[in-house]
C-alpha cells in the first residue's frame, strides 16, 4: 500500500495531494488535514492507516509548496489563516479534490486533521459542508468566524492535550461555548497532563510538545470508533 500523488487547484494556486486507497471497496473518504508544516512522515502513515482500515484518504495540501522549516511553515501559514474564508476556500478545495475520485463517488465523507490540520477539519464543519464526522488531534480550536446556529451537519470529536500551551483553557471553554450555541453534535477528549502534537513520534526542539504513546492509540481508537458509527 502506498501513497500517490494527486495534483488540485485552488483557483490559480496549483496544490499537491497524496491519495492512499484501500485493499477493498472503500467504507467511506477522509480528508487528511497535515500540521504546519504540510506533508510529513507521520501524517503520511496516518493515511495509510486509514486505508488499511478500509478508508479512501486524501492528505491535502495547504501551502502548494513544502517548508523546509518551521519558519516557512510560519510564513505560509500566515498567507492564508488570517482571512478565515480565503483560509477555508483553500480547505474547500481539497475537500474537492477528495470528491472528484471516482473511487469517492457516493461515498461518505469524513475530515480529520493535526494541530493546524485539525483547525482546518472544524473549519469545514463551522462551514457547514456536507461532512458525516470531523476529527481534530491536538488542533487549535479558535476561529475568526464562528459557526452559526443549526450550522453544523458533522459529528465533531476533538482530541486534546489538557497540558497543551498552544491551547489555553480559555480557548478551550470558548470552543465548547461556540460548539453548543451551534448546536453542534460534538465530543471533546481531554488527556492530562498531554502536551500538544502528541500524534508525533518524530523528534522536535518545540517545548511545547511532547509525543504521547497512550494519547495517540486513545484518541486514534476513539476516531476509528466514531467512524464505526457514522459508516454502517
Amino acid at each position: 500500500m502506498s501513497l500517490e500523488p494527486f495534483t488540485y487547484f485552488d483557483g490559480a494556486s496549483q496544490l499537491k495531494g497524496w491519495i492512499a486507497h484501500p485493499a477493498a471497496t472503500p467504507r467511506a473518504a477522509i480528508l487528511v488535514f497535515p500540521t504546519i508544516m504540510n506533508v510529513t512522515p507521520v501524517v503520511e502513515a496516518k493515511a495509510l492507516a486509514l486505508a488499511e482500515a478500509g478508508y479512501l484518504a486524501l492528505i491535502a495540501d495547504f501551502y502548494g509548496s513544502q517548508p523546509r522549516n518551521f519558519e516557512e511553515a510560519r510564513a505560509a501559514a500566515a498567507d492564508i489563516r488570517p482571512d478565515p474564508q480565503l483560509y477555508r476556500r483553500r480547505l474547500k478545495a481539497g475537500l474537492k479534490a477528495l470528491c472528484s475520485q471516482p473511487e469517492a463517488r457516493g461515498l461518505p465523507i469524513a475530515a480529520i486533521g493535526f494541530c493546524m490540520g485539525g483547525q482546518a477539519a472544524l473549519e469545514l464543519a463551522r462551514d457547514g459542508a456536507p461532512l458525516e464526522a470531523v476529527v481534530s488531534f491536538h488542533g487549535l480550536l479558535d476561529t475568526g468566524l464562528p459557526a452559526e446556529p443549526g450550522g453544523i451537519s458533522a459529528r465533531i470529536l476533538v482530541c486534546h492535550g489538557d497540558a497543551d500551551p498552544m491551547v489555553p483553557r480559555s480557548q478551550v471553554i470558548a470552543f465548547w461555548e461556540e460548539m453548543d450555541e451551534a448546536r453542534a453534535n460534538w465530543h471533546f477528549h481531554s488527556y492530562s497532563g498531554v502536551k500538544h502534537g502528541f500524534t508525533n513520534p518524530a523528534p522536535n526542539d518545540n517545548p511545547a510538545t511532547d509525543y504521547d504513546a497512550s494519547a495517540d492509540r486513545q484518541s486514534w481508537a476513539a476516531m476509528l470508533e466514531l467512524f464505526d458509527e457514522v459508516f454502517v
